[in-house]
């Protein structure tokens, strides 16, 4: 049996100069800021008659939203534009900014679709869709006879 080692995040001896300018490059916060893909945090809970989906979307308004329901999937996108102009004596600088998501829920059976609410405050975005009445569950206590 042969045995075979890895590199598991060692720098490599082949150019250590080399392995240091990337390493420096991919690990630079403003960089890695821009090429990860931001998709807002999930939280989705359950109760005996509804759902509860959260989002956590700061930074955004109220019009930048779209929700939209189509068949069972519940979809919820955003969009955002922004320009920053700064002009001095000689130059201009202009910096555009644009950020954009879609997150879609397949919604199970139980789902009531036509009752379903959005609000959004201090930077989350609740959705509440209620269950219909016979998914709901009811309790009773069964009598042995």
């Amino acid at each position: 049996m042969t045995l075979v080692k890895f590199n598991n995040g060692l720098k490599s001896n082949t150019n250590p100069f080399f392995t240091d300018v990337f390493e420096s490059f991919l690990n630079d916060s403003f960089i890695s800021d821009k090429l990860v893909t931001r998709v807002p945090a999930v939280n989705i809970a359950e109760n005996d008659g509804e759902f509860h989906i959260e989002l956590a979307v700061p930074g955004l308004k109220k019009e930048d939203f779209k929700i939209s329901l189509d068949k069972n999937v519940l979809s919820i996108s955003a969009e955002k534009k922004s320009e920053n102009n700064e002009e001095t004596k000689k130059y201009s600088k202009r910096e555009y900014s644009y950020n954009s998501f879609v997150r879609s829920f397949t919604l199970p059976e139980t789902a009531d679709y036509s009752k379903i609410e959005a609000d959004y405050t201090d930077g989350i975005l609740k959705l509440t869709v209620a269950k219909r009445e016979e998914a709901k569950f009811q309790s009773r206590e069964i009598a042995i006879k």
